[in-house]
């Protein structure tokens, strides 16, 4: 059973093929384009990048693995809730749509954050995680949330919100100090690298209620430290501590609450290495494969075979 997925995200064009029987896979992905000293795009931007770039990438995807689709999925929305939407998701819709009525093929639909979460549990090895309740942090640009993870008869998984960011997300503060830094956007990979040049030690205490975190003053205090003169090193580390520092404290509250889950974290943002380093040894726990961390379409694909295989 040979599972196509495609995602379209708002900064990233992806296709896998996944084939649940062998667990081979074939992916394909590309950046979409941010002018230098911009933040994002439009999603009249993104929409038309992906319109170019979806063919393109399905094309070499295709010639590359040999393979045809048996069952396709997509994502539709950026989470699994009512209301959730947003424009990007339709290039992908309709691009899979209009392949499943060309070869008479099932289309199944699924949330971008879902795609993540089962991304994560194909490169950890965890896959039969599906079957069970676990705890899940997506940390990215979009999103900054943690979730209860359960099985679905109907989207194989759903997830729960229960914490998340109050106001900026994880993603949205690196990326701005990074450009206030003169990094590419977007910033993650340059600004862990940045923050690694600097032996500064921060002790930070976020700003907590209810679980839910406070980012907004990330910002605030990188454009004070530059103003002050402070090395770029010293404020790429700062930011990182203090959203390493706002995840740690959102874990232990959220650990409290619902004891004995395991921990599985998943979104751009989780590729970080100082998280990954503290986060493994302090909470056992389970992150997405560096490439698997970034957005992608093999979560989505994966979860289209195990609905198939209902």
């Amino acid at each position: 059973m040979i599972a196509l997925g495609v995602d379209t995200s708002n900064y990233t064009t992806s296709a896998a093929l996944y084939d649940g029987k062998t667990g081979a896979l074939y992916e394909k992905r590309r950046l979409l384009k941010v002018k230098p000293g911009e933040l994002g795009l439009r999603q009249s931007d993104a929409v038309f990048q992906h319109t170019l770039a979806l063919p393109e990438l399905l094309q070499e995807l295709f010639a590359e693995s040999g393979l045809s689709p048996d069952v396709i999925g997509v994502s539709v929305a950026p989470r699994d809730e009512e209301g959730s939407y947003m424009p990007c998701f339709m290039a992908g819709k309709g691009t899979a749509e209009s392949i499943g009525a060309a070869m008479r093929l099932p289309v199944s639909y699924f949330s971008h954050q879902a795609g993540h979460i089962a991304a994560a549990l194909y490169s950890a090895g965890k896959l039969d995680w599906l079957d069970r309740e676990f705890l899940a942090f997506h940390v990215s640009g979009g999103t900054t949330e943690a979730v209860i993870v359960a099985p679905d008869k109907d989207k194989i998984i759903k997830a729960e919100r229960v914490a998340g960011s109050l106001d900026l997300k994880a993603g949205q503060a690196i990326d701005r100090v990074g450009v206030m830094l003169g990094l590419p956007f977007p910033a993650g990979p340059a600004l862990d690298a940045l923050s690694r040049e600097s032996d500064k030690e921060f002790h930070i205490k976020p700003y907590l209620r209810n679980g839910d975190c406070s980012l907004s003053g990330i910002q605030n205090q990188c454009e004070r430290m530059k103003a002050a003169g402070e090395p770029d090193r010293d404020i790429a580390r700062y930011c990182i501590e203090a959203v390493c520092a706002a995840l740690r404290g959102m874990t232990l509250e959220l650990r409290e609450r619902f004891p004995g889950l395991p921990l599985l974290y998943s979104g751009g943002v989780t590729s970080n290495s100082l998280i990954r380093e503290r986060f493994t040894s302090e909470f056992q726990a389970v992150f997405a494969a560096p490439g698997f961390s970034s957005d992608n379409a093999v979560g989505i694909a994966v979860l289209a075979s195990c609905s198939a295989a209902q």
